[in-house]
């Protein structure tokens, strides 16, 4: 059976945004050469893909796709010279086309990934990757097979913040890790088509992986529903083989919007809050030394206390950077760092969270 998403343009997407810039004000002509993209779904987000893609200079957007005829209008008349369909197949089967971005809801992500897959197209797919592991798998070895690239669209991994945070921890400025904590909170928009575990903790289970070279063996959460059957409310806690462990919180029903991570370590202390719009980063220079002689009776422990600073963090789009990196993978044959296996320790960790909510937070090993 065929597979199209619903009207993408209808859909309610919590407004989680890195570097928005409106794009209905901006007016750029397509241009035919270099890699040529296919857009499935321009509703929220969509707009932002195509704009940002079809700035690249290897690159531009030849096709928009949506069955909502308004959401068309809307791309005709910021792109008069991109081509518009409602019918997704022209996308993915179009030999004008090199590579096709799928903005649609998760559940619809597995079926048109692989048919452009399958038509020799390289695939950029919104977060999460795919409603399964299973499905996320499939879609790997598939491209692997046909030599194609996925990336998946974990946007906050080209913030200046994150880069910035990686850069920290490369550098081993913050020691030992100790604990990874998270809280991302707002008061709505609910999903029709997914839980709050699978709408905002993508997000943060992607930096996390990103960040934090040792990956988890094991999830533990907790969630309960008030209105649809879909919790909107979760606490994630996930374990790993050393001292480390990481905690997050996403929420649909806080009566403020935020956006905090900390991160702990034995020399440093990380606080990155993403609602700050200069001191994004801080870093702490506070901590505890334990000093044991003789036995735990004699465990000695004092408390350091050390300057706060503020690291310059890039202010250049996310989205811009991403895309860019998209490209450039594809033209110099280079693996993204968000390519298909992140996007499926993404889904496992997914995939664990809701098999843990349903035991009343039983642990969950991951594969």
């Amino acid at each position: 059976m065929e597979v199209y998403p619903v009207n993408i343009s209808e859909r309610v997407v919590t407004k989680d945004v890195v570097g928005f810039v409106e794009s209905e004000s901006v007016r750029i002509a397509p241009r035919h050469d270099g890699i040529r993209i296919g857009v499935i779904g321009y509703g929220y987000w969509g707009p932002n893909i195509v704009r940002n893609f079809n700035s690249i200079e290897e690159a531009s957007v030849h096709s928009v796709c949506d069955r909502n005829q308004e959401a068309l209008g809307r791309a005709k008349r910021v792109y008069p010279a991109i081509e518009v369909t409602s019918d997704y197949r022209e996308i993915v089967t179009s030999a004008e086309i090199d590579a096709v971005a799928v903005i649609t809801p998760v559940s619809t992500h597995y079926e048109l990934a692989k048919k452009a897959l399958q038509n020799g197209k390289h695939v950029f797919v919104e977060k999460p990757f795919t409603a399964t592991a299973a499905q996320a798998e499939e879609l790997i070895e598939l491209a692997e097979r046909k030599r194609l690239k996925i990336m998946v669209d974990h946007t906050f991994l080209f913030t200046g913040a994150v880069r910035k945070i990686k850069q920290i921890l490369d550098e081993d400025i913050l020691g030992d890790l100790y604990y990874y904590d998270s809280m991302r909170v707002n008061l709505g928009l609910f999903q029709h088509d997914v839980n709050v575990i699978w709408d905002l903790a993508p997000h943060d289970l992607s930096i996390m992986d990103y960040l934090i070279e040792e990956k988890p063996v094991a999830i533990s959460a907790n969630g309960t529903s008030h209105f649809n059957g879909m919790e909107d409310v979760a606490y994630i806690t996930v374990h790993f083989n050393s001292n480390m462990i990481a905690h997050f919180n996403v929420n649909w029903l806080s009566p403020v919007k935020v956006r905090k991570t900390l991160i702990g370590g034995e020399k440093k202390m990380l606080l990155w809050n993403d609602l700050e719009a200069d001191e994004k980063i801080k870093i702490y220079d506070k901590g505890v030394e334990v000093e044991n002689k003789e036995g735990i009776y004699n465990l000695l422990v004092s408390y350091r206390s050390g300057d706060m600073w503020v690291p310059k963090v890039d202010q250049n789009e996310a989205l811009k950077i991403e895309t860019e990196h998209f490209i450039d993978c594809i033209i110099n044959d280079e693996t993204p760092i968000n390519d298909g296996y992140a996007g499926l320790r993404v889904v496992r960790m997914l995939e664990a969270c809701n098999k843990s909510v349903k035991n009343n937070g039983k642990l969950v090993k991951l594969s």
